[in-house]
């Protein structure tokens, strides 16, 4: 089947048509509403409900709420965390927790920051921050472990000091 198509003009052979409408809209965007942020000074506001990269976070006393149940590392779908248990030795300084991580990694590039994490843990160590920036210049810098993970997450003010000495 062939389509017929109509006989172009004079004019529309020339471009000249389109190549002034191309115009009009490079104008009408230079003296329109700036749309470019300037990144590093300026960041976006993210909505209510933002789901950010996950961090873990300390108790009022400065100790890691994770006690290492493993919850969050079999939750996970892209099998992002792995966490390391202590082993059947406790620790002194934990104070009345019962264990806490060896270590605790979390791989960024896998993390499909889904909150199933947040969701699971019973201890409320883990938090999604509204943080959208996360870079590296390779990849080992995008595996988090515990000491960084901690950093980034700081303390957490909770109301109810479940191992608090009596």
């Amino acid at each position: 089947m062939i389509v017929p198509r109509k006989e172009l003009s004079f004019w529309e052979r020339m471009y000249l048509p389109t190549i002034w409408s191309g115009f009009k809209v490079t104008a009408r965007h230079f003296v329109g509403k700036k749309v470019t942020m300037q990144y590093p000074e300026e960041k976006w506001t993210v909505p209510p409900g933002y789901r950010g990269a996950p961090y873990l976070v300390k108790d009022q006393e400065g100790r890691t709420k994770c006690v290492s149940c493993q919850l969050c590392e079999f939750v996970c779908p892209p099998k992002a965390i792995r966490i390391t248990p202590p082993g059947p030795a406790a620790v002194a300084e934990t104070g009345n927790v019962e264990k806490g991580p060896k270590e605790f990694d979390i791989n960024m590039l896998r993390c499909i920051f889904c909150g199933y994490c947040q969701e699971v843990c019973p201890e409320e160590a883990i938090f999604l921050k509204q943080d959208y920036s996360l870079t590296g210049t390779n990849r080992k810098e995008m595996i988090f472990n515990k000491e960084k993970l901690l950093a980034l997450g700081g303390t957490h003010q909770d109301g109810i000091q479940k191992w608090k000495n009596k």
